[in-house]
């Protein structure tokens, strides 16, 4: 199942600014979600980090993930018009520099979900290469 970005915005309350998924290409509610962030130059951030060598902030990246990984959850009919929190980051890597012009593949692949919390195994890549990965907590509230 694919999303435009109106229909993410029907599962996740984000918006703009903080909206970082441009669309989902695959998603199996309460399993998986790959979804795509544009990364452009007019964001912004990329003002201040940094000026003359922009960079998407490793923070923003993780987000772009969790959102992705919301989708799989809040797309499940038990968790409709809920909010995912961050419950806990771990194992955060960063391997690659994400700059203005790249399109990330953001796929995160639900393991557990239990009554309220879900756990879940993230990883941005750009051009197929791995970009940050990290195990995500998502508390539903």
């Amino acid at each position: 199942m694919e999303l435009d970005i109106t229909q993410i915005q029907a599962i996740i309350p984000h918006r703009y600014p903080m909206l970082l998924v441009d669309k989902i290409i695959s998603l199996e509610p309460g399993v998986k979600a790959v979804g795509i962030r544009n990364v452009t130059a007019h964001e912004e951030i990329f003002m201040g980090h940094f000026p003359g060598n922009p960079v998407m902030p490793g923070v923003l990246i993780i987000e772009a993930l969790a959102q992705t990984g919301a989708v799989a959850l809040l797309s499940m009919p038990e968790f409709k018009h809920k909010t995912a929190y961050f419950g806990g980051i771990k194992n955060a890597k960063f391997r690659q520099v994400v700059r203005p012009g790249d399109t990330m593949k953001l796929e995160v692949v639900l393991e557990k979900i239990r009554n309220n919390v879900g756990l879940g195994k993230a990883v941005a890549t750009v051009d197929g290469k791995k970009a940050c990965s990290a195990e995500l907590t998502f508390v539903i509230g």
